[in-house]
């Protein structure tokens, strides 16, 4: 395959109608007659809810629907990965404040509020808890008393899962391979306790639906990711045919996990089903801050090395916050425990990860997820090994790394990328080796991996093209700020020798898309790429046989280019062949493409990974001793495309996330009191400006060339997430001795460290080693 435009620094597509405002989102849907809907919110963290009273709010004028709990019965109104727990509307209680309870369509979003303020809700308070430690005490109020509902994935050698193991816990993963005795082997045996911070997705287009429904058919309109498994859990939900629900996935304005399941659209659909109308339910960025967030932890790792530096075993102890309900949190429980050891060479690994249950905001899938957490403890515990070894953190991380092409455990993907040449990258990159010793100055480098492409993730794409050499792409790929339409659109005109321009990207609907699991794991190059080149190849293939048999010749010895078949120099329009066979009408070709990993129990995840993605950072600090305060004079990320198909939109990516990251590292969070939210507002929940980016700031996007995608492609905009906040405290230390494991590095906790480092405080106790168990 030629790459006349894969591989340049192509524009985006959809750059102009985005800058000019006439890109399509969900947000901007509107049709005759619509109403608006509002959302009655429980404004306390756990009650039992004894009486609902909306007469008067059915009463108001201008208002066409109301609905409560009761407007569900007889319907399975609940919904979550794995585990179903999650009501659409409050049932016999309320988990957490924010959780919705009534919901009024009305004639504008003013007369929906009216409504709601008319609305009496009875409760009786029940005792919360508001942290892990909390839920997991001894006689700690249940959130669920009744047994969970869902499923257990099949797991392969290694991997175990459990729902609701003890009370409190949603999902729990146990993951463990290697020999048991190597903890014998060990000179140093460490166990060190990290915490990671909870951040809010804050996507700049809020949750957003448009439903127009009755009782046997559901048309939406929605800001998802994954337009087909909503479809099958709104089916469930509304007991439907999958055939009688149709969702049109427009262009979504950011969701970075976010936007999986449902969100705004049951309610708009019950009410539109109930007033007879359109209903558009659009939520405040407020409340979209109190419908899903992203897991704070508790990570307690245990690592045995020997004197030298050579790591034996790990064993990890993750404890994520999943909020009131379930959501995603089984996925992400799964991942962090599988993601702890990181590429480093662990001759035992043991791993439990449970997702524990709070009467605080749910959280659910968030960029890099699992992978930010353990990336955070694992490469604060290598820096806080080499202190106590009295070893440079950059050479102890260069001579455990796992090497080009070795497993991560068994039965998994080779490592498809370099690690230590993307460490020495970064590293270089700011003079790290070389770096001055200046007081309260500092470097620091770390290392960050991810599974990528998802888990057993079947992709399916459509390529037609018209009599007049006009292309359309169909596939189910979400076009949510990432540039994954783009980068699709140059792959088919490559394989056609087609202008970019002659390319449509047909809008995603699930009554007419191929089907696709959703828009997530990075796997729009490395997955949905496969088919969309199999789809454009066969294609091609098509037309190229039609051709051939048109003229006389082999197929073998035409090549396509604009529309126009060439042997021997010599090129011949496509189109008059067309017409000569079809006449008037004329014809289109068309083809599909699919793929999916192959299914193999001796994955520990039920298939291997599509491919591995990896984030390196290297940092350097400045920090007021006196304050805490912590200045990035650089930062330098970086990740392995495999090959760069779009250099512009590989930059975006790997920036945007190294951004996110950054702002995590530093102040980012929801802060909580007990079960309430401080900052669930706008002016109060503080997101990196412009202002915050250091001096000095650079991505480098690699092309180690060893990606299953497409033209040896791999995916990107997770990496860079994982490396940053544990480079940052590096550098920390770097410059003043002191070791922070808690995010964010806020002055206050920065000061903390730097206090205890000067008195001497043990940074952590050497654990024990007896009969092969850490103790």
């Amino acid at each position: 395959m030629s790459r006349r435009i894969a591989g340049r620094d192509t524009p985006r597509l959809d750059s102009v109608a985005k800058v000019s405002g006439r890109a399509g989102y969900a947000y901007d849907r509107s049709f005759p007659g619509m109403l608006h809907a509002k959302v009655l919110r429980s404004p306390h963290a756990h009650a039992r809810i004894i009486r609902i009273d909306v007469e008067a709010a059915r009463a108001l004028d201008g208002v066409g629907a109301v609905i409560t709990r009761d407007d569900f019965a007889g319907l399975d109104a609940v919904y979550g990965s794995f585990v179903k727990d999650e009501p659409v509307l409050a049932t016999d209680r309320v988990r957490y404040i924010g959780d919705p309870v009534v919901a009024v369509a009305a004639v504008d979003e003013r007369t929906a509020l009216a409504a709601l303020e008319l609305v009496q809700v009875e409760y009786e308070l029940l005792p919360a808890v508001a942290t892990i430690e909390e839920a997991l005490a001894d006689g700690a109020p249940e959130l669920f008393p009744e047994p969970p509902r869902g499923i257990v994935p099949d797991y392969g050698a290694g991997a175990s899962g459990a729902l609701r193991p003890v009370s409190n816990v949603s999902y729990e993963f146990r993951y463990e391979t290697g020999p048991r005795d190597v903890w014998d082997e060990a000179d140093h045996v460490f166990t060190d306790e990290f915490t990671f911070s909870r951040m809010n997705h804050y996507h700049l287009e809020p949750f957003v639906s448009v439903a127009n429904a009755d009782a046997g058919h559901i048309e939406v309109w929605s800001a998802t990711q994954s337009p087909f498994p909503l479809r099958k859990e709104l089916a469930r939900m509304f007991a439907l045919p999958e055939n009688s629900v149709r969702v049109h996935a427009e262009t979504v304005g950011g969701a970075f996990g976010a936007k999986h399941g449902p969100r705004a659209e049951p309610v708009a659909i019950r009410l539109s089903q109930l007033s007879g109308r359109p209903v558009r339910y659009c939520m405040t960025l407020e409340e979209c801050l109190r419908t899903i967030s992203q897991h704070s932890a508790v990570i307690r790792l245990t690592s045995a090395v020997c004197a030298d530096g050579t790591f034996l075993a790990r064993k990890s102890e993750v404890l994520l916050n999943a909020g009131a309900y379930s959501d995603a949190s089984p996925l992400v429980v799964e991942k962090a425990g599988y993601r702890v050891p990181g590429p480093y060479r662990w001759l035992r690994i043991d791993s439990v990860c449970q997702g524990v249950l709070t009467n605080t905001v749910p959280a659910g899938a968030f960029r890099g997820f699992g992978g930010t957490q353990t990336t955070w403890a694992s490469e604060r515990q290598i820096d806080l090994i080499a202190q106590r070894l009295g070893v440079d953190p950059l050479e102890l991380r260069l001579r455990n790394l796992k090497d080009l092409g070795e497993e991560f455990v068994p039965g998994e993907t080779p490592f498809d990328a370099d690690m230590r040449a993307g460490l020495e990258l970064v590293a270089g990159a700011i003079g790290y080796r070389d770096r001055p010793r200046v007081p309260g100055r500092g470097m620091g480098v770390a290392i960050g991996m991810k599974d990528g492409g998802g888990v057993n993730k079947p992709a399916r794409a459509r390529v037609r093209v018209a009599t007049s050499g006009d292309v359309y792409l169909e596939s189910a790929l979400v076009e949510m700020g990432q540039g994954g339409h783009t980068v699709l659109v140059q792959l088919v005109a490559d394989t056609l020798g087609c202008a970019l321009e002659r390319v449509k990207y047909v809008a995603v609907d699930t009554d007419h898309s191929p089907f696709d699991q959703g828009t997530n794991a990075s796997s729009g190059m490395a997955v949905m790429g496969k088919a969309v080149l199999e789809a454009a190849t066969r294609v091609r293939d098509q037309v190229l046989e039609f051709a051939g048999e048109a003229l006389g010749v082999p197929a073998a010895e035409l090549t396509l280019h604009d529309w126009r078949v060439t042997r021997d120099g010599t090129a011949q329009p496509v189109l008059p062949l067309i017409m000569r066979e079809f006449g008037g009408t004329g014809f289109e070709f068309s083809a599909d493409g699919y793929f999916k990993p192959t299914l193999t129990h001796a994955a520990p995840l039920e298939a291997p990974c599509v491919f591995w993605e990896g984030g390196w950072a290297a940092a350097e600090v400045e920090v007021d001793v006196e304050t805490g305060a912590v200045k990035v004079l650089q930062l330098v990320v970086s990740g392995d495309a495999g090959v760069i198909v779009n250099a512009r939109g590989a930059r975006g990516q790997e920036e945007g996330a190294a951004v996110q990251a950054l702002g995590q590292a530093l102040f980012e969070e929801l802060r909580f009191e007990g079960p309430d939210l401080l900052n669930g507002e706008a002016l109060l929940y503080r997101v990196p400006l412009a202002e915050d980016l250091p001096a000095v700031f650079r991505s480098i996007t690699q092309e180690q060339g060893h990606g299953a995608g497409p033209l040896r492609t791999k995916g990107l905009g997770e990496g860079t997430m994982l490396p940053v906040a544990p480079a940052i405290a590096a550098a920390i230390a770097d410059a003043t001795g002191a070791q922070v494991t808690g995010l964010p590095m806020s002055p206050e906790r920065v000061l903390d460290a730097i206090d205890a480092a000067v008195v001497g405080a043990p940074i952590a106790a050497e654990t024990e080693v007896h009969s092969g168990v850490a103790m």
